[in-house]
């Protein structure tokens, strides 16, 4: 992308968010969310489950990890509580407590057994791609959960990748950064890249969407 196009980019999203905080407030912070609708993109034969960083964070998350160690960062459940976990009711609770989770290496298979079927739909399900922690450290806890504060994930079930990148009281700038963040990531996943694109939106959680253009 030249300097022009990013200009244009960049215009083209500030112009769509001053248009979305004209509408009347609501009692709550709203969402700001991307929507990249697709073409030429079967979603029977082509799946994408990406995982992406932006630059600024939109929240801190609620983190729970399955490791042995207690940890001042974040809420933690041993292999020798999973057994506390063995009925639907307390792991759907704990799945709603919770914005996702991470587990130790060496307890990976033990989660997967005991939790997976339940944290896999919900999207917290820890993985290579995120939420792994090779030791059990307060410094490697820490990295990772500032990690997962500024990342959001990508999942393509329908023509449409729809993702929140910030929340309506960010600071314009960070969330124009973020917006175009995740969009050359979600780019960057489709099998034919910009060619899979039909139309960009963006909107506030209770809002109707803007078509903004960014190349």
């Amino acid at each position: 992308m030249d300097i022009n196009e990013m200009a244009e980019a960049k215009l083209s999203l500030k112009q769509a968010l001053d248009e979305l905080k004209k509408e009347e407030p609501k009692k709550f912070v709203q969402s700001v969310n991307l929507i990249v609708n697709l073409r030429k993109f079967d979603t029977r034969k082509t799946t994408i489950n990406a995982f992406v960083t932006l630059p600024h964070k939109i929240r801190d998350k609620k983190v729970c990890g399955f490791i042995e160690a207690k940890s001042s960062i974040i809420n933690t459940i041993p292999k020798a509580a999973f057994i506390n976990y063995k009925d639907k009711k307390p792991i759907k609770k704990l799945v709603k407590q919770f914005d996702f989770f991470v587990a130790s290496a060496p307890l990976m298979p033990s989660v997967a057994t005991t939790f997976g079927k339940f944290l896999g739909p919900a999207g917290k399900m820890p993985s290579p791609k995120l939420g792994i922690l090779v030791s059990e450290s307060e410094s490697d806890i820490k990295t990772l959960v500032e990690k997962i504060n500024h990342t959001v994930r990508i999942q393509s079930k329908e023509p449409s990748i729809k993702i929140v990148v910030g929340n309506e009281k960010m600071k314009e700038e960070d969330l124009i950064e973020n917006l175009t963040a995740a969009y050359h990531a979600i780019v960057n996943e489709l099998p034919n890249k910009k060619e899979n694109v039909k139309s960009v939106m963006i909107k506030f959680a209770m809002t109707k969407p803007i078509r903004v253009e960014i190349h």
